[in-house]
């Protein structure tokens, strides 16, 4: 345990590490953040569309009424800057690090390989807005539903954030670990993104089967749907006990496809 503990330590001082030279980095070229930012900030405002749709309509959507909706769509732009800011550039990475052959440099490090290539970039352009907006639509929307304000709710609505960011790193590591087999992974990314972007609404708006599907076999529905439901009182003890194993399960599943992909690579200098 005592290894274990310090292991994490270790890492944890890496893992700022890569955060500080990444922040160092986009202040170097502050275009490219700015850029980034006001990118992220227009798209900020398209996705502040589905939140004031259902004020327009005035009615509940699938048992979601407009102030849970308002919840909702902030939870998922908070999860959007989370996973645009830790996972993405990395993960789309990948196939250029395995086709010029810079892998090979990162294989030498005295740290994991997939640590290093997975989490090495932070991009703060994409996260800021994302997390500071979508953080005031969950305020308002909490509060005008009136829920409760405790460390029982807070803790739990942090919990499944977290259980989010976790399952989002498995979910949309696990197709790009293709560019280990083949580097034109193009059409993967496109089909990463338009699974996440299924989060745009709420889970009950899709079909039953759908519903299922995303919850249990590929868990894209976990990543921001179980947050605002926990809250809400829209979790049962079974779907609790299903977030907490779910990513469990999936890290397993990225660590023995890691492992068995680095047992196949070919340098690309040979």
């Amino acid at each position: 345990m005592q290894m274990i503990w310090k292991e994490a330590k270790r890492y944890s001082r890496i893992y700022g590490r890569f955060m500080k030279f990444s922040v160092m980095s986009q202040m170097e070229y502050r275009t490219n953040f700015i850029t980034a930012f006001l990118i992220e900030t227009a798209y900020l405002l398209i996705k502040l569309l589905y939140a004031i749709l259902p004020y327009q309509v005035g009615t509940d959507i699938n048992g979601w009424s407009p102030d849970a909706i308002l919840l909702y769509v902030g939870v998922f732009t908070i999860m959007s800057g989370l996973y645009s800011g830790l996972f993405f550039t990395n993960f789309t990475q990948l196939p250029d690090k395995v086709r010029t052959g810079s892998l090979d440099v990162l294989i030498t490090k005295p740290i994991s390989l997939q640590f290093a290539v997975t989490l090495r970039q932070f991009e703060l352009g994409y996260t800021i807005p994302n997390v500071l907006g979508g953080s005031v639509m969950v305020a308002i929307g909490w509060s005008r539903m009136g829920l409760p304000v405790d460390f029982y709710h807070i803790g739990g609505f942090i919990f499944f954030i977290a259980i989010g960011v976790l399952v989002a790193y498995s979910v949309f590591l696990l197709p790009q670990l293709l560019a280990f087999w083949t580097v034109q992974t193009t059409g993967v990314t496109d089909m990463s993104n338009s699974v996440f972007e299924t989060n745009y609404v709420p889970m009950a708006v899709y079909d039953r089967i759908i519903q299922r599907l995303g919850t249990f076999l590929l868990p894209v529905f976990v990543i921001c749907n179980f947050p605002p439901m926990f809250v809400m009182g829209g979790l049962s003890a079974g779907m609790v006990w299903w977030a907490v194993l779910a990513p469990i399960w999936l890290l397993i599943i990225i660590r023995v496809i890691w492992r068995y992909a680095l047992r196949h690579y070919s340098s690309a200098s040979q």
